[in-house]
């Protein structure tokens, strides 16, 4: 199996665990998983309706962009790139895009 496949499984693996565990918490908010095969592009957001209030919100975002995964957004307390690390992705394969370039530096993660 490439490395683009096996990145995409590895996402793919992580946005479904955590959609299946709100979808068993909150019946009125459902978790909708996107993937995006051709742009790369991975997310998992919550949609409904809590009472009167309607939820729309993106817990995670994913895009892999030159052979690396960005993680442009965490909105759990699961340390995903750690857990992509376990999975065997190499760090210097991961970005945090969710911090700048300058602050990238002083993670044991790729800067871009």
């Amino acid at each position: 199996m490439d490395k683009l496949t096996k990145y995409r499984q590895f996402i793919k693996q992580i946005l479904t665990e955590h959609a299946q565990i709100s979808n068993t918490t909150n019946g009125t908010v459902k978790a909708e998983l996107i993937f995006d095969y051709e742009q790369d592009h991975y997310q998992l957001t919550y949609v409904g309706w809590q009472g009167h209030k309607r939820i729309f919100s993106t817990v995670m975002h994913f895009d892999i962009e030159n052979g690396k995964i960005w993680i442009q957004y965490n909105g759990t307390e699961d340390l995903v790139a750690q857990r992509l690390v376990e999975m065997g992705v190499p760090a210097e394969d991961i970005v945090l895009g969710f911090h700048s370039a300058f602050k990238r530096q002083f993670t044991p993660y790729a800067v871009s």
